[in-house]
C-alpha cells in the first residue's frame, strides 16, 4: 500500500487541512473510528511502515498520545460547538443524565420556547450585544429539545438533522433566483412575495388565511392578517366594524402593517418607553421626599419627565 492511512476519530470533523488528504489519488485507507474500542495493536499493524495521520479532537486525546508515540502526524478537529450541543443534549435526555431534562415534553418546554424568545427580542430592540449572544442560545436550546424530544416519539420520530435538512431544502427552494435560474429580485418586497407565493403553492393552501399563526399576540396578529388580506385586494371596509375598543384596535393595527408599519413592534417601543417615564417620574419623586404611592394626577404631572 502506498500513500498515508488517515485514522479517523470522528467522521463529523474533517478539517480542511485533511481533505487533500482523503481526496488523494495515492492508496488511502480511511479508518473511521472510535477511541472507545480502538484497538491500538491493530492499527499499529495496519500501519507498519505506512505514513499514519491521525484525525482527531485534539491531540490531548488517549489514543492520539498513543499514535503520536508511535510517529503518527496529528490533524485537530474540535468538536463543531453545534454538534457538541446536540450531544449534550442527548445525555442530558439520556438514562444517567438530568431528571428534570429527560422528564419535559413538547407542551411542558412551550412555556420556555416564549419566554425565551421575548427574551431576545428585548435583547434586540435594547441592542445589548451581549445578551443578544447569550439569548440566541437559549433560543437554540429550545430547538435542540424538542428535536431531541421528537427523536423518541415511537409513532414518528425524527431527529435534529432532518429539521436541519427539512429548512436547507425550504431555503433553497424558497430563493431560486440564488439557488436556480430564475431572474433576480429587483427588492426586497419583491422578494418578500415571491416568498409567501412558493409557501402557497408548496403548502398547497386553500386560503390567504392559512398558515397564519392564531396563537401570536393579538396586535401582531391583527397585523399579519391585515398584510395577508391587503396581497389579496381585501378592501379596508371589509375590515370589522363598531365603535370598541378591539375593532379599533384591530383597524388600527391591521392598516399599520399594510403600510409597512410593525403594529407589535412599534407598540412595545411605545409601552416600554412609557415604563421608562413611569420609573424616572418615582424616582423624581423619592428624590423630593414623596412617596410615589402616594402620587395622584397632579403629583404625577409634576415629576413626569420632560419630553
Amino acid at each position: 500500500m502506498t500513500g498515508p492511512v488517515v485514522v479517523l476519530v470522528r467522521r463529523d470533523a474533517i478539517p480542511a487541512a485533511a481533505l487533500p488528504l482523503l481526496r488523494s489519488p495515492a492508496a488511502c485507507a480511511a479508518a473511521d473510528v472510535d477511541a472507545e474500542w480502538l484497538g491500538l495493536p491493530s492499527v499499529a499493524t495496519m500501519a507498519a511502515g505506512q505514513d499514519l495521520v491521525l484525525v482527531a479532537a485534539s491531540r490531548a486525546e488517549p489514543v492520539a498520545a498513543e499514535l503520536i508515540k508511535a510517529g503518527a502526524r496529528v490533524i485537530e478537529a474540535p468538536v463543531p460547538p453545534l454538534v457538541e450541543a446536540v450531544e449534550v443534549m442527548d445525555r442530558l435526555r439520556s438514562p444517567g443524565g438530568c431528571p428534570w431534562d429527560a422528564a419535559q415534553t413538547h407542551d411542558s418546554l412551550r412555556q420556555y420556547l416564549v419566554e425565551e424568545t421575548y427574551e431576545l427580542l428585548d435583547a434586540i430592540e435594547e441592542n445589548d450585544r451581549e445578551a443578544l449572544r447569550e439569548e440566541l442560545g437559549d433560543v437554540l436550546l429550545q430547538v435542540l429539545f424538542h428535536a431531541r424530544v421528537a427523536a423518541e416519539d415511537a409513532r414518528d420520530p425524527f431527529t435534529v438533522d432532518d429539521v436541519a435538512r427539512a429548512l436547507v431544502t425550504k431555503l433553497v427552494s424558497r430563493h431560486p433566483h440564488v439557488f436556480a435560474d430564475a431572474d433576480r429580485m429587483s427588492s426586497a418586497d419583491r422578494q418578500e412575495t415571491q416568498w409567501e407565493e412558493l409557501k402557497q403553492a408548496e403548502k398547497q393552501r386553500k386560503s390567504i388565511v392559512d398558515g397564519v399563526a392564531l396563537g401570536q399576540p393579538a396586535v401582531a396578529l391583527a397585523g399579519k392578517l391585515g398584510q395577508r388580506s391587503g396581497r389579496a385586494g381585501v378592501p379596508l371596509d371589509l375590515f370589522p366594524g363598531g365603535t370598541e375598543a378591539a375593532a379599533q384596535l384591530f383597524r388600527v393595527a391591521a392598516t399599520a402593517r399594510r403600510a409597512g408599519v410593525d403594529p407589535e413592534g412599534e407598540l412595545r417601543s411605545v409601552a416600554k418607553q412609557f415604563a421608562q417615564d413611569i420609573r424616572a417620574a418615582e424616582a423624581a419623586a423619592r428624590a423630593n421626599g414623596v412617596e410615589p404611592a402616594t402620587l395622584e394626577a397632579e403629583g404625577w404631572r409634576r415629576f413626569w419627565p420632560s419630553a
